[in-house]
C-alpha cells in the first residue's frame, strides 16, 4: 500500500519552467491523476517533462461533483492538485476539495512553491514586513469602489491580482482616492518580459497609457499602505505661506497641480485648502 495516498497540493511555476521543484516533478511523475483548472493549460507542463497522466478539470461551478467522482479513489490513490499557475487555492478552487479531505481524515499535504504574490511584493520597493492579500481585483463598479476603499483604510501593505482589461481602471480608482501612496504593478513574473513599474498611480496610469503593449495579461498590484502619524490634511498648513505666493502668480487650478505634484496630497483636500487662503487673503 502506498504511503503518500490522499491529495497533495502541488505548486508549479508562475511562467519560467525552470522553477518546478524535483519533489513537484516527482509527485505528478508517481500521482495516479491530476486535478487541474485548464488540462489544456496542464498539458504544457506535463509534455515538458514527458509526463503522461489523466486530467481532471476543477472549477468554482463543478467542484462539488468532482469531490464525488473521485470520493472513492482517496483510499486508494494518490491525486495531485495543481492550478494553472503557482500555488494552487490562492485566488483559485480547490477549497471545497481540502476541506472535504480534512473533515474525513484523508491525507493532505502541500509541495511548496511559485507564487506571484512573493516576487511581486519583493520587487515592490514597499515595506512588506506586514502585507494583506486582497485576492482579484472585482467586477462591478459599486464592488471596485469598496474594494480601494477597503485599502486606502489598510495600515499594512495590500497586494492584488488585476486582469489586463481592468488595470486602467484600477489605476484611475488608485488615483483618485490613494493618490499620496507608492504603487508598483507587475506582469510577467519570471519570464523573459518580466516587467514592474513603480511610483505613484497617476504616474504608472500615464506610464500604461503611453505603451499599449502593457495591457497584456495578468498583472499584480502592490500598494503601500497608510503609515502616516498624522492627517495629511494637516500637513497643508505648512505650506502655506509658498501657497499664498503661488497664488498670487498663478491660478487655482495651477497651484493644485504643482501642490499636489509636490505634497501627493488629494487634489481636493488641495483644492479646498488653497481655495480658504486665497479668500481670506482677498477678504
Amino acid at each position: 500500500m502506498k504511503s503518500d495516498l490522499g491529495l497533495q497540493i502541488v505548486a508549479t511555476p508562475i511562467g519560467n519552467l525552470g522553477d518546478i521543484s524535483e519533489r513537484a516533478i516527482e509527485a505528478i511523475k508517481t500521482s495516479d491523476f491530476i486535478i487541474c483548472e485548464n488540462p489544456k493549460h496542464s498539458l504544457k507542463l506535463l509534455n515538458k517533462f514527458g509526463i503522461k497522466k489523466k486530467l481532471i478539470s476543477l472549477h468554482d461551478y463543478n467542484e462539488n461533483k468532482v469531490i464525488a467522482k473521485i470520493s472513492k479513489d482517496f483510499e486508494k490513490k494518490k491525486i495531485i492538485l495543481i492550478s494553472d499557475a503557482g500555488s494552487p487555492l490562492i485566488s483559485d478552487p480547490g477549497y471545497k476539495l481540502v476541506k472535504y479531505c480534512i473533515e474525513n481524515n484523508i491525507t493532505v499535504t502541500s509541495i511548496p512553491g511559485p507564487s506571484a504574490i512573493i516576487p511581486a511584493l519583493q520587487l515592490s520597493g514597499i515595506p512588506i514586513n506586514q502585507f494583506y492579500f486582497a485576492g482579484f481585483f472585482p467586477k462591478t463598479k459599486k464592488e471596485m469602489y469598496n474594494f480601494v476603499r477597503q485599502i486606502k483604510e489598510s495600515y499594512t501593505t495590500s497586494v492584488f491580482f488585476v486582469s489586463s482589461h481592468k488595470i486602467e481602471l484600477c489605476l484611475e480608482l488608485l488615483e483618485n482616492e490613494i493618490v499620496e501612496r507608492a504603487v508598483s504593478i507587475s506582469k510577467e513574473l519570471t519570464k523573459i518580459n518580466e516587467k514592474i513599474i513603480w511610483g505613484y498611480a497617476d504616474v504608472i496610469k500615464k506610464d500604461i497609457a503611453r505603451h499599449k503593449e502593457n495591457l497584456k495579461g495578468e498583472f499584480v498590484v502592490v500598494v503601500e499602505g497608510d503609515n502616516s502619524t498624522k492627517s495629511k490634511d494637516n500637513n497643508l498648513a505648512e505650506y502655506n505661506k509658498e501657497i499664498n505666493l503661488m497664488l498670487s502668480k498663478f491660478s487655482l487650478t495651477d497651484v493644485v497641480e504643482i501642490v499636489h505634484k509636490l505634497t501627493r496630497i488629494n487634489k481636493n483636500k488641495v483644492y479646498k485648502w488653497s481655495l480658504e487662503l486665497k479668500r481670506s487673503t482677498e477678504s
